[in-house]
Protein backbone atom coordinates (compact mmCIF):
# COMPACT_ATOMS: atom_id res chain seq x y z
CA UNK A 1 0.00 0.00 0.00
CA UNK A 2 1.47 3.43 -0.95
CA UNK A 3 2.47 5.60 2.00
CA UNK A 4 -0.04 8.29 1.00
CA UNK A 5 -2.83 5.72 1.05
CA UNK A 6 -1.64 4.40 4.41
CA UNK A 7 -1.77 7.91 5.88
CA UNK A 8 -5.40 8.47 5.03
CA UNK A 9 -6.48 5.02 6.25
CA UNK A 10 -4.66 5.80 9.50
CA UNK A 11 -6.61 9.06 9.72
CA UNK A 12 -9.84 7.11 9.17
CA UNK A 13 -8.97 4.69 11.98
CA UNK A 14 -8.13 7.56 14.34
CA UNK A 15 -11.40 9.31 13.46
CA UNK A 16 -13.34 6.11 14.15
CA UNK A 17 -11.66 5.75 17.54
CA UNK A 18 -12.44 9.33 18.60
CA UNK A 19 -16.06 8.89 17.50
CA UNK A 20 -16.37 5.79 19.65
CA UNK A 21 -15.23 7.73 22.72
CA UNK A 22 -18.13 10.21 22.43
CA UNK A 23 -20.97 7.74 21.72
CA UNK A 24 -21.72 6.64 25.28
CA UNK A 25 -23.21 9.92 26.62
CA UNK A 26 -26.11 9.56 24.19
CA UNK A 27 -26.46 5.82 23.81
CA UNK A 28 -26.08 4.66 27.43
CA UNK A 29 -27.93 7.58 29.00
CA UNK A 30 -30.82 5.28 29.84
CA UNK A 31 -28.60 3.33 32.28
CA UNK A 32 -28.18 6.39 34.50
CA UNK A 33 -31.66 7.96 34.46
CA UNK A 34 -33.03 6.41 37.66
CA UNK A 35 -29.74 6.95 39.50
CA UNK A 36 -29.77 10.64 38.54
CA UNK A 37 -33.38 10.86 39.72
CA UNK A 38 -32.40 9.54 43.14
CA UNK A 39 -29.17 11.52 43.27
CA UNK A 40 -30.84 14.86 42.50
CA UNK A 41 -34.21 14.07 44.15
CA UNK A 42 -35.97 15.08 40.92
CA UNK A 43 -38.76 13.86 38.70
CA UNK A 44 -38.21 11.77 35.61
CA UNK A 45 -39.33 14.62 33.35
CA UNK A 46 -36.86 17.03 34.94
CA UNK A 47 -33.96 14.61 34.60
CA UNK A 48 -34.83 13.85 30.96
CA UNK A 49 -34.30 17.52 30.12
CA UNK A 50 -30.60 16.65 30.37
CA UNK A 51 -30.85 14.35 27.35
CA UNK A 52 -32.74 16.95 25.33
CA UNK A 53 -30.07 19.52 26.18
CA UNK A 54 -27.37 17.07 25.10
CA UNK A 55 -28.91 16.56 21.65
CA UNK A 56 -29.85 20.21 21.09
CA UNK A 57 -26.41 21.53 22.06
CA UNK A 58 -24.74 18.85 19.95
CA UNK A 59 -26.62 19.86 16.82
CA UNK A 60 -27.62 23.54 17.07
CA UNK A 61 -24.11 24.78 17.85
CA UNK A 62 -22.51 22.72 15.09
CA UNK A 63 -22.21 25.60 12.55
CA UNK A 64 -20.15 27.66 15.01
CA UNK A 65 -18.14 24.59 15.95
CA UNK A 66 -17.51 23.77 12.31
CA UNK A 67 -16.37 27.35 11.68
CA UNK A 68 -13.83 27.13 14.52
CA UNK A 69 -12.57 23.77 13.25
CA UNK A 70 -12.08 25.17 9.75
CA UNK A 71 -10.19 28.16 11.17
CA UNK A 72 -8.15 26.58 13.98
CA UNK A 73 -7.66 23.11 12.48
CA UNK A 74 -9.12 19.72 13.41
CA UNK A 75 -6.39 18.55 15.80
CA UNK A 76 -6.89 21.21 18.47
CA UNK A 77 -10.66 21.52 18.24
CA UNK A 78 -11.42 17.80 18.11
CA UNK A 79 -9.10 17.23 21.07
CA UNK A 80 -10.97 19.95 22.97
CA UNK A 81 -14.28 18.31 22.01
CA UNK A 82 -13.15 14.90 23.25
CA UNK A 83 -11.92 16.47 26.49
CA UNK A 84 -15.21 18.31 27.03
CA UNK A 85 -17.29 15.18 26.41
CA UNK A 86 -15.25 13.09 28.84
CA UNK A 87 -15.12 15.92 31.38
CA UNK A 88 -18.92 16.21 31.21
CA UNK A 89 -19.26 12.59 32.25
CA UNK A 90 -16.66 12.90 34.99
CA UNK A 91 -18.22 16.11 36.34
CA UNK A 92 -21.72 14.62 36.36
CA UNK A 93 -20.44 12.07 38.88
CA UNK A 94 -20.48 14.91 41.42
CA UNK A 95 -23.84 16.42 40.39
CA UNK A 96 -26.36 16.53 43.24
CA UNK A 97 -28.69 19.12 41.70
CA UNK A 98 -30.45 19.48 38.37
CA UNK A 99 -28.38 22.58 37.55
CA UNK A 100 -25.19 20.61 38.08
CA UNK A 101 -26.50 17.75 35.95
CA UNK A 102 -27.57 20.06 33.13
CA UNK A 103 -24.23 21.90 33.18
CA UNK A 104 -22.11 18.72 33.19
CA UNK A 105 -23.90 15.97 31.29
CA UNK A 106 -26.02 18.31 29.17
CA UNK A 107 -23.77 21.30 28.41
CA UNK A 108 -20.24 19.86 28.44
CA UNK A 109 -21.12 16.54 26.78
CA UNK A 110 -23.39 18.25 24.26
CA UNK A 111 -20.82 20.80 23.15
CA UNK A 112 -18.01 18.22 23.17
CA UNK A 113 -19.80 15.60 21.11
CA UNK A 114 -20.93 18.24 18.61
CA UNK A 115 -17.36 19.46 18.04
CA UNK A 116 -16.06 15.93 17.55
CA UNK A 117 -18.92 14.76 15.33
CA UNK A 118 -18.89 17.57 12.77
CA UNK A 119 -15.11 17.79 12.93
CA UNK A 120 -14.49 14.12 12.17
CA UNK A 121 -17.11 13.98 9.40
CA UNK A 122 -15.75 17.15 7.78
CA UNK A 123 -12.19 15.85 7.98
CA UNK A 124 -12.89 12.40 6.51
CA UNK A 125 -14.73 13.69 3.42
CA UNK A 126 -11.54 15.64 2.66
CA UNK A 127 -9.26 12.64 3.06
CA UNK A 128 -11.44 10.42 0.84
CA UNK A 129 -12.72 12.55 -2.08
CA UNK A 130 -13.59 9.48 -4.17
CA UNK A 131 -15.08 7.50 -1.24
CA UNK A 132 -16.85 10.20 0.72
CA UNK A 133 -19.92 8.10 1.41
CA UNK A 134 -17.91 5.17 2.71
CA UNK A 135 -15.52 7.29 4.82
CA UNK A 136 -18.31 9.34 6.40
CA UNK A 137 -20.23 6.12 7.02
CA UNK A 138 -17.32 4.41 8.78
CA UNK A 139 -16.76 7.19 11.31
CA UNK A 140 -20.51 7.75 11.75
CA UNK A 141 -20.77 4.04 12.53
CA UNK A 142 -18.26 4.60 15.32
CA UNK A 143 -20.72 7.02 16.91
CA UNK A 144 -23.67 4.73 16.30
CA UNK A 145 -21.98 1.52 17.47
CA UNK A 146 -19.36 2.72 19.93
CA UNK A 147 -21.67 2.18 22.87
CA UNK A 148 -22.06 -1.51 21.95
CA UNK A 149 -18.50 -2.00 23.24
CA UNK A 150 -19.07 -0.05 26.48
CA UNK A 151 -22.67 -0.82 27.45
CA UNK A 152 -22.04 -4.08 29.30
CA UNK A 153 -18.84 -2.93 31.11
CA UNK A 154 -20.62 0.25 32.20
CA UNK A 155 -23.67 -1.69 33.36
CA UNK A 156 -21.44 -4.09 35.28
CA UNK A 157 -19.49 -1.30 36.99
CA UNK A 158 -22.70 0.49 37.97
CA UNK A 159 -23.85 -2.70 39.69
CA UNK A 160 -20.52 -3.31 41.45
CA UNK A 161 -19.22 0.20 42.20
CA UNK A 162 -22.14 2.59 41.82
CA UNK A 163 -23.06 5.07 39.12
CA UNK A 164 -20.88 7.95 40.35
CA UNK A 165 -17.66 5.92 40.31
CA UNK A 166 -18.63 4.58 36.86
CA UNK A 167 -19.18 8.05 35.42
CA UNK A 168 -15.88 9.31 36.82
CA UNK A 169 -13.82 6.32 35.66
CA UNK A 170 -15.27 6.06 32.17
CA UNK A 171 -15.39 9.84 31.69
CA UNK A 172 -11.68 10.17 32.40
CA UNK A 173 -10.90 7.15 30.19
CA UNK A 174 -12.97 8.49 27.28
CA UNK A 175 -11.30 11.90 27.55
CA UNK A 176 -7.79 10.43 27.65
CA UNK A 177 -8.28 8.11 24.67
CA UNK A 178 -10.17 10.70 22.62
CA UNK A 179 -7.63 13.48 23.18
CA UNK A 180 -4.65 11.21 22.48
CA UNK A 181 -6.15 9.98 19.18
CA UNK A 182 -7.21 13.50 18.16
CA UNK A 183 -3.67 14.83 18.51
CA UNK A 184 -2.63 12.70 15.53
CA UNK A 185 -5.41 13.99 13.26
CA UNK A 186 -4.62 16.54 10.55
CA UNK A 187 -5.95 18.07 7.36
CA UNK A 188 -4.48 16.66 4.12
CA UNK A 189 -2.05 18.92 2.30
CA UNK A 190 -2.95 19.82 -1.31
CA UNK A 191 -2.76 16.72 -3.51
CA UNK A 192 -2.21 14.32 -0.60
CA UNK A 193 -5.76 12.92 -0.62
CA UNK A 194 -6.02 12.72 -4.41
CA UNK A 195 -5.61 8.93 -4.48
CA UNK A 196 -7.43 7.36 -7.40
CA UNK A 197 -10.26 9.33 -8.89
CA UNK A 198 -11.22 12.50 -7.06
CA UNK A 199 -14.54 12.54 -8.85
CA UNK A 200 -17.57 11.21 -7.03
CA UNK A 201 -19.89 8.61 -8.46
CA UNK A 202 -22.31 11.22 -9.75
CA UNK A 203 -19.70 13.39 -11.41
CA UNK A 204 -19.39 16.04 -8.71
CA UNK A 205 -16.79 18.69 -9.50
CA UNK A 206 -14.12 18.74 -6.77
CA UNK A 207 -12.80 22.11 -7.96
CA UNK A 208 -15.85 23.98 -6.64
CA UNK A 209 -15.65 25.25 -3.05
CA UNK A 210 -18.65 27.22 -1.81
CA UNK A 211 -18.41 29.22 1.42
CA UNK A 212 -21.19 28.80 4.01
CA UNK A 213 -22.77 32.19 3.36
CA UNK A 214 -23.06 31.50 -0.36
CA UNK A 215 -24.32 27.96 0.29
CA UNK A 216 -27.09 29.23 2.57
CA UNK A 217 -28.39 31.38 -0.26
CA UNK A 218 -28.99 28.38 -2.54
CA UNK A 219 -32.27 26.48 -2.89
CA UNK A 220 -30.22 23.32 -3.16
CA UNK A 221 -28.96 23.51 0.43
CA UNK A 222 -32.42 24.15 1.85
CA UNK A 223 -33.82 21.23 -0.10
CA UNK A 224 -31.18 19.00 1.52
CA UNK A 225 -32.00 20.54 4.92
CA UNK A 226 -35.73 19.84 4.50
CA UNK A 227 -35.05 16.28 3.34
CA UNK A 228 -32.73 15.52 6.27
CA UNK A 229 -35.24 17.07 8.69
CA UNK A 230 -38.01 14.86 7.28
CA UNK A 231 -35.90 11.72 7.62
CA UNK A 232 -34.66 12.68 11.10
CA UNK A 233 -38.17 13.46 12.31
CA UNK A 234 -39.64 10.21 11.00
CA UNK A 235 -36.77 8.08 12.26
CA UNK A 236 -36.73 9.71 15.70
CA UNK A 237 -40.49 9.29 16.00
CA UNK A 238 -39.75 5.57 16.03
CA UNK A 239 -36.47 5.69 17.96
CA UNK A 240 -37.67 7.95 20.77
CA UNK A 241 -40.75 5.86 21.47
CA UNK A 242 -39.49 2.38 20.65
CA UNK A 243 -39.87 0.96 24.16
CA UNK A 244 -43.40 2.39 24.35
CA UNK A 245 -44.27 0.66 21.06
CA UNK A 246 -43.02 -2.67 22.37
CA UNK A 247 -44.99 -2.44 25.61
CA UNK A 248 -48.21 -1.29 23.94
CA UNK A 249 -47.98 -4.03 21.30
CA UNK A 250 -47.47 -6.60 24.06
CA UNK A 251 -44.10 -7.93 22.85
CA UNK A 252 -41.60 -6.19 25.15
CA UNK A 253 -41.22 -9.07 27.59
CA UNK A 254 -41.87 -11.97 25.24
CA UNK A 255 -38.86 -14.24 24.81
CA UNK A 256 -37.01 -14.30 21.48
CA UNK A 257 -33.78 -16.22 20.97
CA UNK A 258 -33.61 -16.86 24.72
CA UNK A 259 -33.92 -13.22 25.87
CA UNK A 260 -36.68 -10.62 26.23
CA UNK A 261 -37.68 -9.08 22.92
CA UNK A 262 -37.12 -5.43 23.89
CA UNK A 263 -33.45 -5.61 25.02
CA UNK A 264 -32.69 -7.93 22.09
CA UNK A 265 -34.24 -5.47 19.64
CA UNK A 266 -32.41 -2.49 21.18
CA UNK A 267 -29.04 -4.27 20.91
CA UNK A 268 -29.76 -5.52 17.39
CA UNK A 269 -30.86 -2.04 16.34
CA UNK A 270 -27.61 -0.46 17.52
CA UNK A 271 -25.62 -2.91 15.42
CA UNK A 272 -27.68 -2.43 12.25
CA UNK A 273 -27.81 1.35 12.78
CA UNK A 274 -24.02 1.34 12.76
CA UNK A 275 -23.45 -1.08 9.89
CA UNK A 276 -25.78 0.76 7.54
CA UNK A 277 -23.64 3.91 7.52
CA UNK A 278 -20.54 2.55 5.77
CA UNK A 279 -22.66 0.11 3.74
CA UNK A 280 -24.92 2.67 2.08
CA UNK A 281 -22.04 5.13 1.91
CA UNK A 282 -20.07 2.55 -0.08
CA UNK A 283 -23.09 1.88 -2.31
CA UNK A 284 -23.68 5.58 -2.94
CA UNK A 285 -20.05 6.06 -4.01
CA UNK A 286 -20.80 3.66 -6.88
CA UNK A 287 -24.53 3.86 -7.56
CA UNK A 288 -24.99 7.61 -6.95
CA UNK A 289 -26.26 9.61 -3.97
CA UNK A 290 -29.86 10.24 -5.00
CA UNK A 291 -30.41 6.71 -6.29
CA UNK A 292 -29.12 5.26 -3.01
CA UNK A 293 -31.30 7.65 -1.02
CA UNK A 294 -34.40 6.57 -2.91
CA UNK A 295 -33.66 2.86 -2.35
CA UNK A 296 -32.84 3.26 1.35
CA UNK A 297 -35.74 5.55 2.19
CA UNK A 298 -38.25 3.30 0.42
CA UNK A 299 -36.76 0.30 2.22
CA UNK A 300 -37.38 1.98 5.56
CA UNK A 301 -40.98 2.75 4.62
CA UNK A 302 -41.54 -0.89 3.65
CA UNK A 303 -39.86 -2.17 6.83
CA UNK A 304 -42.02 0.07 9.03
CA UNK A 305 -45.16 -1.06 7.19
CA UNK A 306 -44.20 -4.70 7.81
CA UNK A 307 -43.36 -3.94 11.44
CA UNK A 308 -46.79 -2.40 11.88
CA UNK A 309 -48.48 -5.37 10.24
CA UNK A 310 -46.64 -7.95 12.40
CA UNK A 311 -46.45 -5.81 15.54
CA UNK A 312 -47.90 -8.49 17.82
CA UNK A 313 -45.33 -11.11 16.76
CA UNK A 314 -42.29 -10.76 19.03
CA UNK A 315 -39.83 -12.35 16.58
CA UNK A 316 -41.02 -10.25 13.67
CA UNK A 317 -41.01 -7.10 15.80
CA UNK A 318 -37.45 -7.67 17.01
CA UNK A 319 -35.99 -8.55 13.60
CA UNK A 320 -37.89 -5.96 11.56
CA UNK A 321 -36.86 -3.24 13.99
CA UNK A 322 -33.27 -3.97 12.97
CA UNK A 323 -34.23 -3.57 9.31
CA UNK A 324 -35.92 -0.24 10.10
CA UNK A 325 -32.78 1.14 11.72
CA UNK A 326 -30.59 -0.31 8.96
CA UNK A 327 -32.62 1.68 6.44
CA UNK A 328 -32.56 4.87 8.56
CA UNK A 329 -29.02 5.30 9.91
CA UNK A 330 -27.59 5.82 6.44
CA UNK A 331 -28.72 9.45 6.48
CA UNK A 332 -25.55 10.18 8.50
CA UNK A 333 -23.34 9.09 5.62
CA UNK A 334 -25.45 10.07 2.60
CA UNK A 335 -26.26 13.67 3.51
CA UNK A 336 -22.71 14.81 4.41
CA UNK A 337 -21.46 13.11 1.25
CA UNK A 338 -23.97 14.71 -1.10
CA UNK A 339 -23.40 18.07 0.60
CA UNK A 340 -19.62 17.93 0.07
CA UNK A 341 -20.02 16.61 -3.48
CA UNK A 342 -22.17 19.64 -4.22
CA UNK A 343 -20.45 22.48 -2.37
CA UNK A 344 -16.85 21.24 -2.20
CA UNK A 345 -14.46 20.10 0.54
CA UNK A 346 -12.78 23.37 1.59
CA UNK A 347 -15.64 24.45 3.88
CA UNK A 348 -16.99 20.94 4.42
CA UNK A 349 -16.95 21.05 8.22
CA UNK A 350 -18.75 24.37 8.59
CA UNK A 351 -21.17 23.55 5.78
CA UNK A 352 -22.07 20.22 7.35
CA UNK A 353 -22.52 21.98 10.68
CA UNK A 354 -25.42 23.91 9.16
CA UNK A 355 -26.94 20.78 7.62
CA UNK A 356 -26.50 18.78 10.84
CA UNK A 357 -28.89 21.19 12.55
CA UNK A 358 -31.64 19.27 10.73
CA UNK A 359 -31.00 16.39 13.14
CA UNK A 360 -31.65 18.78 16.04
CA UNK A 361 -34.91 19.94 14.47
CA UNK A 362 -35.89 16.30 13.97
CA UNK A 363 -35.13 15.49 17.63
CA UNK A 364 -37.39 18.31 18.80
CA UNK A 365 -40.21 17.29 16.46
CA UNK A 366 -39.92 13.51 16.58
CA UNK A 367 -40.48 12.79 20.27
CA UNK A 368 -43.07 15.45 21.20
CA UNK A 369 -45.04 15.22 17.96
CA UNK A 370 -45.20 11.45 18.18
CA UNK A 371 -46.44 11.65 21.78
CA UNK A 372 -49.11 14.20 20.85
CA UNK A 373 -50.28 12.05 17.95
CA UNK A 374 -50.47 9.01 20.20
CA UNK A 375 -52.51 10.84 22.83
CA UNK A 376 -54.86 12.33 20.23
CA UNK A 377 -55.42 9.08 18.32
CA UNK A 378 -55.18 6.66 21.23
CA UNK A 379 -52.54 4.53 19.54
CA UNK A 380 -49.26 4.43 17.63
CA UNK A 381 -50.62 3.59 14.17
CA UNK A 382 -50.81 7.27 13.04
CA UNK A 383 -47.17 7.74 14.07
CA UNK A 384 -46.13 4.81 11.91
CA UNK A 385 -48.26 6.11 9.04
CA UNK A 386 -46.67 9.56 9.14
CA UNK A 387 -43.17 8.07 9.27
CA UNK A 388 -43.95 5.91 6.22
CA UNK A 389 -45.28 8.98 4.40
CA UNK A 390 -42.17 11.03 5.24
CA UNK A 391 -39.92 8.22 3.97
CA UNK A 392 -41.70 7.93 0.63
CA UNK A 393 -41.90 11.71 0.21
CA UNK A 394 -38.17 12.12 0.84
CA UNK A 395 -37.35 9.29 -1.58
CA UNK A 396 -39.39 11.06 -4.27
CA UNK A 397 -37.67 14.38 -3.53
CA UNK A 398 -34.28 12.70 -3.94
CA UNK A 399 -35.03 11.47 -7.46
CA UNK A 400 -37.50 14.02 -8.78
CA UNK A 401 -36.13 17.26 -7.29
CA UNK A 402 -32.65 16.86 -5.77
CA UNK A 403 -31.12 15.00 -8.71
CA UNK A 404 -32.20 17.48 -11.44
CA UNK A 405 -31.31 20.46 -9.24
CA UNK A 406 -27.81 19.09 -8.64
CA UNK A 407 -27.36 18.46 -12.38
CA UNK A 408 -28.37 22.04 -13.03
CA UNK A 409 -25.98 23.22 -10.31
CA UNK A 410 -23.06 21.32 -11.85
CA UNK A 411 -23.87 22.76 -15.26
CA UNK A 412 -23.68 26.32 -13.92
CA UNK A 413 -20.99 25.97 -11.23
CA UNK A 414 -18.06 27.17 -13.38
CA UNK A 415 -19.08 30.86 -13.26
CA UNK A 416 -19.31 30.59 -9.45
CA UNK A 417 -15.71 29.44 -8.96
CA UNK A 418 -14.45 32.98 -8.81
CA UNK A 419 -16.62 33.80 -5.80
CA UNK A 420 -17.14 30.36 -4.27
CA UNK A 421 -14.19 30.56 -1.93
CA UNK A 422 -15.00 34.03 -0.68
CA UNK A 423 -16.47 34.45 2.78
CA UNK A 424 -20.00 35.74 2.74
Amino acid sequence: MPSSDMRRWTQLALGLLVMMTISSPQYVWTLFVHSFQAGTHSSLAAVQVTFTALVVLQTFFSPAQGYLIDRLGPKVMIAIGAALSGAGWAASAFATTLVGLYASYGLLCGLGTGIVYVGIIGLMVRWFPERRGFAAGVVAAGYGMGAVVTTFPISSMIASSGFRHTLLAFGLAFAAVGVLAALFLRTPVPGEAAVGSARAADGADPALDVAPGAMLRTKLFWLMFIMMTMMSTGGLMVAANFANFAHEFGVANQIVFGVAALPFALTFDRVTNGLTRPFFGFVSDRLGREETMAVAFCAEALAIALLLNFRHNAYAFALLSGVVFFAWGEIFSLFPSVLTDTFGPRHATTNYGFLYMAQGVGSLLGGPVAALLHDAAGGWVPVFAITIGLDFATACLAILVLRPLRRQWRATCSPLRGVAGQHA
